[in-house]
């Protein structure tokens, strides 16, 4: 296997809504699609992370904080669901080593960073992960998206960050590709959806400079903002990071389901 072949990709997923895999649902199969894929995607690596770097949509700060605690502890920033939705498990270990090697990467980017040896893991992480990976045997660092949720800077620290899949880091972005809250449920934004999917489907599959270009100027696609409400599009920026980390690799989408009257979407760069 060359080392092309055996570099891990990156990938953009979504985590769903809240922990939506772990309960009943109405319809009762909603997500059972979407849980599926996920379950799916580790048998699709070249070989086993040996860590995990995870970008989630519920996480922002004013710089990019990276999570550096060794046994982090579980955010479950969800509201209103099950009882037992709150007594979910996902205990990985955390990574102070790649912590560190993260906010050095970003520093030597020219993007301020610090690390967070506090902060737990947010239902960002843990929801996708526990089906993704569910052993929780893999270390994982989370990072921050920035609060001006700029896309530029979330580009550039995936570039800066693109070298750590050499060393065995799956790069991870936890997000939605819809994500309007009054959309959800609405059969009228089901071709508003749509509409962006297909712009955003053929942005990935790009090639490296017009792919970045394009996401550089996301809130210009068609539907951009109806899928993405001003200052609410943190949802879609880990899929910028991802996107930088790729650096000249090939993007695709690998999922698209109908949920909740929208079409949702992963994609991943090889």
């Amino acid at each position: 296997m060359s080392v092309r072949e055996s570099l891990l990709p990156t990938l953009f997923v979504p985590h769903g809504a809240g922990p939506c895999f772990f309960m009943d649902w109405n319809p009762p199969d909603a997500w059972d699609a979407m849980a599926a894929f996920l379950k799916g995607i580790a048998g699709t690596l070249p070989q086993p992370p040996r860590a995990i770097l995870m970008v989630s949509a519920h996480w922002l700060e004013a710089e990019f904080a990276v999570g550096g605690g060794r046994q982090p502890g579980l955010i479950y920033d969800y509201y209103g669901f099950p009882p037992h939705t709150y007594e979910l498990r996902y205990p990985a270990p955390g990574d102070p080593a790649l912590a560190d090697e993260v906010a050095g990467l970003l520093g030597a980017a020219g993007l301020p960073s610090r690390v967070d040896a506090g902060r737990g893991f947010d239902h960002g992480m843990f929801i996708p992960l526990k089906l993704m990976f569910p052993a929780a045997d893999i270390p994982v660092v989370q990072l921050s998206l920035r609060h001006d949720l700029a896309p530029q800077a979330h580009l550039d620290a995936g570039r800066a960050l693109a070298p750590l899949r050499e060393a065995g880091v799956l790069i991870v972005g936890s997000g939605m590709s819809f994500h309007n809250m009054r959309g959800y449920g609405d059969p009228h934004f089901g071709p508003v959806s749509d509409e962006f999917d297909r712009w955003l489907t053929s942005t990935v599959e790009a090639g490296p400079a017009e792919r970045a270009a394009r996401l550089a100027h996301w809130d210009e696609a068609p539907a951009a903002r109806l899928c993405h409400p001003p200052r609410a599009e943190e949802h879609l920026l880990p899929l910028m990071v991802v996107a930088g980390a790729a650096a000249e690799g090939r993007g695709r989408r690998v999922f698209s389901d109908r949920v909740l009257e929208t079409t949702l979407s992963a994609f991943r760069f090889d």
